[in-house]
């Protein structure tokens, strides 16, 4: 009942897909956000993700997975505010508790795709993720072709 009451005001705003179901997680609403992480990568909802990977991760952005992505002062605050409000363990974060319950109470996993609701989902041959249209086990839209809205359905 409290999914469908936390859900249900969004439905009828049109913000969740009609076909949304336990698949469903918001797509990232903050616009900073979207613009600068989705400039390399898909911008990838913060539910997946504790705050405290979050925060690591904004504090670690001049060596972002090998990369220099450092921001802003002003722009990083505002992407950090976003992540940390909307982490899979915020206290107003039912659709995140799902992925947050097989996460150490102390582990601060730094990759959504170590986290263990990730691993548990995609049990594939190594060759799947091999294959040119992967490429990365972070390519969500390669398979999840609607991920950037939320849906993640097979």
């Amino acid at each position: 009942m409290r999914k469908l009451l936390t859900v249900l005001p969004l439905l009828l705003m049109g913000a969740v897909p009609a076909q949304a179901g336990d698949d469903w997680v918001p797509p990232v609403a903050e616009p900073l956000t979207k613009k600068e992480c989705g400039s390399c990568h898909m911008a990838f909802q913060p539910q997946f993700l504790p705050a405290r990977s979050w925060a690591r991760m904004m504090d670690e952005l001049s060596d972002h997975f090998g990369e220099d992505a450092s921001l802003p002062a002003e722009t990083a605050a505002t992407i950090r505010s976003y992540l940390m409000a909307n982490a899979g363990d915020s206290a107003r974060n039912d659709v995140g508790r799902k992925f947050m319950r097989w996460v150490a109470r102390d582990g601060t996993p730094q990759r959504i795709t170590e986290n263990p609701a990730f691993l548990r989902e995609h049990r594939f041959p190594e060759a799947v993720w091999k294959r040119p249209e992967v490429v990365t086990k972070s390519n969500c839209p390669a398979c999840h072709l609607e991920a950037e809205r939320g849906l993640y359905d097979d």
